[in-house]
């Protein structure tokens, strides 16, 4: 074999390993470093208003960074607290027409067990059931059976509720601890923020410093066009269906059309965990112009979501169109709804990649070797 051909193989091996190697090693340790992973998220998120009032206002550091962290915590508490309050507001709204329903549904029932239709129905069972008596038998197991299975759902789903608030609450002292943690990293990065970048820089070789910072401008920039797509994809989620319930009389709209928005922002959820089962209830209780609207609506919002999406993140990350969707329903069918963030994010990462010319040098240090 030639010997260039010997060595370019040798390269590209070379290359191979250390691309898993560096897997592998993220993998390891991105259980133990997310907090100040996330910490260096918020601290770059918080740099801007830092130097404003460094800079511009004269402020000392640690107090910039100080107020900046302060407004970030209040700000995050004050929508949390908001949020849960009316969440349980709402949850206690909720009950008590649950109540006025089942005392409805009751009525419902007494009155169809009153009805001609039905006693005539069940007289004529009964006689079947005497004359015969292999039937009865069968009808009384599949009935026994399916009392069975409903209970056993019914109590699974509550064991399972029971269980996720156990969990949660047992996972508090945990979550506080991170979040502690988390603020803490950030306001040491934030104070000393010039110290780690240069610390960072100083871990790249020369040649590897200008391909490097051209990356992290990159995700920076999708990070933070990310952030925007998602709050304009919220703000047109909440907006539209607010607007559909005032138009379908539905009461306390807008809060829904909020909640509905937030909850669009959580992968394994989304509108229509709420809207699904909110339009199989209105068919079951009242299949009147509710039930209709509210199909309607969620018919739209769901075609919306699928034609503005892909062209909102796009603009906002800087990415075309078409790849982004490829990449969501790549995502999407590797890694579950998970996959619709996975996919897009390892589309920024790879054209930042490309952009700062990796792939480009990648193949000539495999043809040709270091100069």
């Amino acid at each position: 074999m030639d010997i260039n051909i010997t060595k370019r193989v040798v390269r590209a091996v070379m290359v191979m390993i250390l691309i898993m190697a560096s897997i592998i090693l993220c993998a390891l340790l991105l259980p133990l470093l997310y907090p100040f992973l996330l910490a260096w998220i918020i601290a770059a998120l918080m740099n801007p208003i830092v130097n404003l009032l460094e800079y511009r206002l004269r402020f000392p550091r640690w107090l910039a960074v100080t107020l900046s962290l302060s407004v970030f915590v209040t700000s995050m508490f004050t929508v949390l607290a908001a949020v849960v309050t009316r969440i349980v507001k709402e949850i206690m709204t909720l009950t008590e027409t649950i109540q006025l329903y089942l005392q409805a549904w009751r009525e419902l029932f007494l009155t169809l067990m009153n009805n001609e239709h039905i006693v005539s129905l069940i007289e004529t069972l009964s006689l079947l059931y005497k004359d015969n008596p292999n039937i009865q038998n069968t009808i009384n197991t599949n009935i026994s059976r399916t009392a069975e299975t409903v209970t056993n759902t019914v109590t699974d789903l509550v064991t399972y509720m029971l269980n996720g608030i156990v969990t949660l609450l047992s996972r508090l002292p945990n979550i506080a601890t991170i979040s502690v943690v988390v603020l803490l990293a950030a306001f040491f990065i934030s104070k000393d923020w010039k110290h780690w970048l240069n610390l960072v820089t100083d871990w790249f070789p020369d040649q590897l410093r200008k391909p490097a910072y051209s990356v992290w401008a990159d995700l920076k920039k999708a990070l933070f066009g990310y952030l925007r797509a998602q709050f304009i994809l919220i703000s047109i989620t909440a907006v539209v269906i607010t607007i559909g319930l005032l138009l379908l009389g539905v009461p306390y709209a807008v809060t829904i059309g909020l909640l509905i928005g937030l909850v669009d922002l959580l992968p394994y959820l989304g509108v229509g965990a709420v809207m699904v089962p909110w339009i199989m209830y209105s068919f079951i209780t009242d299949p009147s112009s509710l039930a209709i609207g509210l199909t309607v609506l969620y018919a739209i919002v769901l075609v919306a979501r699928q034609i503005i999406e892909p062209k909102v993140l796009a603009s906002s990350i800087g990415i075309d169109p078409f790849m982004t969707l490829v990449s969501m329903f790549v995502g999407l069918n590797l890694f579950g709804v998970l996959g619709l963030i996975i996919g897009p994010v390892t589309l920024i990462l790879l054209t930042a990649v490309h952009r700062a010319h990796v792939f480009r040098d990648v193949r000539n240090y495999i043809m040709i070797g270091r100069k």
